[in-house]
């Protein structure tokens, strides 16, 4: 169907940043004074209700408190816990997992000066992984999980459901009420989180630099997508130089490009069997290194126990100065993928990574770097390659090929996070509409996105070419993972002292022990910056450019909308239009104003004067939550009087919600207004009329056939903006608009049903 002409309309009024409109909370009682009647139920028992529409709340009905829709995050079955376990092993240990490839020889870059400073470097490494990964993440962080999820977008979604500190414009009462908002909280009070938390919620400076800060994590962790695949695969491929000395840097090179762009390829065919199906190759790989270390650890040098020793921490650094400062660069490669436990936690449950680290990984982690150790004791001059060449000879291509998969997997498990954590930004608002496809029925969080697939395949192998050894690599690498591990500590004392309201003693603790470590690692890699450190930063950059766009035009475009939504005499108006003609059928007009008409509305019906029997405007809107329960996803409002058939839908989904359901959009929209209808006429006297026949109505207008009607919004900057803006409108968010996914594919609209009503937005 063609869509109308898209003709202009003025504003003066200020939006986004300039706004004098809140764009965090915006009243929702006088917009349901003007555009809907205040229904009331309380005074029904609430066994009454039917499933899933049960008490009351300002837009609609409040839907029950449910319990158990998180799967198996809650199990208390050890046989569930233990199966989770050996699984999660394949999906989120593949990164840590092959750091001893090159952990020894980034750090000794320039050879091994002093015995004992091994000694001193296998301290660092015991303590780095013992206070980061373990204490830090396997017994703190874990806890701040949001309802089964982690990542940075969990941390922060947590502290907005807490305190009022979120930039998400359709924030409404009512979603305080869906059943995994709430927070379990402690009951005594504490006058420093008090204090913290009326600062964050009257700060302007300290809501935009928390969105800001999880933007940055974001970036982060779609920067360390690109590296870890360069860096894993490039170091187990450089193993063929131990077998032929015909294996120069350019073939390994070749090699791994190779490796790298058919890993990208089969993106497509989904992840879900990577992770499961090659826990055992991970497991064998843990086998192997700590096989080989305990056995390099007898043979060579088993003194090397005296490094849980710190005194050789502190003899490191007296003999080697700002070297050994600066060596610290390459030893914090040894917790790469540290931030995948937390980020991996939705596909299993707090009990279970706990479990796999504690009786698999740590204990193999730390062999294998003490059987390095030892070897190095007796062969201090083969630093360059020690994985390999402490490897007993008759175990070489074993060890070999069980690298290359694990850094496959590695790398794999990677990029299914970058392409989870985009998905979040994305239902948050903060980055652009890309296309999403679920490569799996059964897992829900695995996603693949073509357009960014493509990039961080240019990325890895751009990298790849350009920096050709694991070395140069790991400067840029080890920038990624530890500015994203400190960012989680940032938001973890924000939790502790908000939400937990820890002991203050134990929040200095934290920052002392945990916080001070990482940003020690933070100075020595930043050292690095002109030799490859400046790339994440790079990446950082463009990304936290284009998420910042976007998230600002974003809040403006709603603002906007919130500002020319139409009134209840419009409605009225324009319904009862003779001049208007009714015709028989449903149309269902999309948009993400939550809090009345949108604006499209009228400008359609000033360029068509014809409106269908039943009309629903749908509402579709993100919470700062991982999941929404289905039966707590629609909210109904009628818009009065009830003979006009005009509904109101409010549509909530969770960060990690799947939208592509398998059955249609349409038919469950239709279905829950029908149970929101019936349920609405059992609840107030209507004066001799009955739910069926509106139901009837509603079902004769669906068969009768259903129009989609979207805006094609072209958004441009008002006369009079500055440069700043004008560039960020008309230029960055335009190109952004013109090139990525359209909004009316999230639901899958039919083409044949679809209609795109064009208007012009002037910001």
């Amino acid at each position: 169907m063609s869509s109308t002409g898209g003709s202009k309309r003025h504003s003066n009024v200020s939006t986004a940043g300039d706004s004098k409109r809140s764009s965090s909370v915006v009243n929702i009682e006088e917009e349901e004074e003007e555009n809907s009647e205040h229904i009331h139920y309380e005074h029904l028992p609430e066994s009454q209700l039917p499933t899933g529409l049960k008490r009351h709340d300002s837009l609609d009905l409040e839907s029950a408190k449910i319990t158990g829709h998180h799967g198996h995050h809650d199990t208390k079955d050890w046989g569930v816990i233990l199966r989770l376990a050996f699984q999660s092993i394949g999906v989120v240990y593949g990164d840590i997992g092959t750091s001893p490839l090159y952990v020894f020889s980034s750090t000794f870059t320039d050879g091994i000066k002093h015995e004992d400073d091994i000694l001193g470097v296998l301290s660092l490494i015991f303590y780095t992984i013992t206070i980061i990964p373990v204490l830090k993440y396997v017994i703190i962080v874990l806890r701040a999980n949001d309802n089964g999820d982690g990542g940075t977008f969990a941390l922060y979604s947590k502290l907005c459901r807490y305190a009022k500190v979120g930039l998400i414009p359709s924030e409404q009462p009512e979603d305080r009420e869906v059943s995994n908002f709430q927070l379990e909280l402690p009951n005594e009070g504490n006058t420093i989180a008090k204090k913290v938390k009326k600062y964050l919620e009257n700060s302007n400076f300290a809501k935009f630099s928390l969105l800001f800060a999880a933007m940055l994590g974001t970036s982060m962790v779609i920067g360390d997508g690109v590296l870890t695949p360069s860096i894993s695969v490039l170091s187990a491929v450089s193993g063929l130089k131990e077998a032929t000395d015909a294996m120069t840097e350019g073939r390994i090179v070749i090699i791994s490009v190779i490796i790298l762009i058919t890993l990208f390829m089969v993106q497509r065919f989904g992840t879900d069997r990577v992770g499961y199906s090659f826990a055992p190759i991970i497991c064998l790989w843990f086998s192997l290194i700590s096989g080989i270390g305990v056995y390099n650890f007898i043979k060579f040098d088993p003194s090397v126990i005296k490094a849980i020793n710190p005194k050789y921490i502190i003899d490191y650094f007296k003999r080697n100065g700002k070297d050994g400062w600066i060596s610290l660069g390459g030893v914090v490669l040894a917790i790469t993928g540290t931030e995948a436990m937390f980020a991996d936690l939705g596909h299993f449950t707090v009990k279970s990574i706990q479990i796999s680290m504690g009786c698999v990984v740590y204990p193999a982690l730390v062999t294998a770097y003490s059987g390095q150790a030892s070897w190095l004791r007796k062969n201090m001059d083969q630093v360059a390659d020690t994985f390999y060449k402490s490897a007993p000879d008759a175990l070489y291509w074993p060890v070999f090929v069980v690298a290359v998969m694990a850094a496959i997997i590695a790398s794999q498990a990677m990029i299914s996070g970058t392409f989870s954590i985009i998905k979040q930004s994305l239902s948050l608002g903060c980055f652009p509409r890309v296309q999403v496809l679920h490569t799996s029925a059964k897992y829900e969080g695995q996603v693949y996105i073509p357009e960014m697939n493509y990039l961080l395949m240019i990325g890895c192998v751009l990298v790849t070419v350009s920096f050709r050894t694991t070395e140069n690599i790991g400067h840029a690498y080890g920038i990624a993972v530890i500015f994203a591990e400190t960012l989680t500590s940032g938001f973890m004392v924000l939790i502790m002292l908000v939400i937990w309201k820890t002991n203050i003693l134990l929040v200095i603790l934290f920052v002392l022990v945990i916080s001070s470590t990482e940003y020690i690692y933070l100075s020595s890699v930043l050292y690095k910056f002109a030799d490859g450190g400046f790339l994440p930063f790079s990446f950082a950059i463009v990304l936290m450019f284009i998420m910042c766009t976007w998230n600002y035009v974003y809040r403006a475009k709603y603002n906007y909308e919130l500002d020319h939504k139409v009134s209840q005499e419009a409605i009225k108006d324009i319904v009862t239009d003779t001049n208007i003609k009714r015709m028989e059928g449903l149309a269902i007009f999309y948009s993400e104003l939550a809090h009345g008409i949108p604006p499209i509305f009228k400008h359609y019906v000033d360029n068509i004067p014809a409106l269908h029997s039943v009309i629903v405007f749908v509402s579709i809107k993100s919470l700062p939550v991982s999941r929404v329960a289905p039966e707590e996803r629609f909210l109904f409002r009628r818009v009065k009087p009830k003979d006009l058939y005009v509904f109101r839908c409010v549509v909530r989904y969770g960060y990690t919600d799947v939208r592509n359901e398998k059955e249609s959009f349409e038919r469950i929209l239709v279905q829950n207004l029908k149970n929101f209808i019936e349920y609405e006429y059992g609840t107030e006297p209507q004066h001799g009329r009955v739910a069926d026949e509106d139901v009837v109505k509603l079902d004769q207008a669906w068969r009768r056939g259903s129009v989609h009607l979207v805006g094609e919004h072209e958004i441009v900057s008002r006369l009079g903006s500055s440069i700043g803006k004008k560039f960020l409108i008309d230029y960055a968010y335009s190109f952004m608009q013109k090139n990525l996914k359209q909004s009316y594919t999230v639901f899958e609209i039919p083409h044949k049903k679809m209609l795109k009503v064009g208007m012009t937005y002037e910001l």
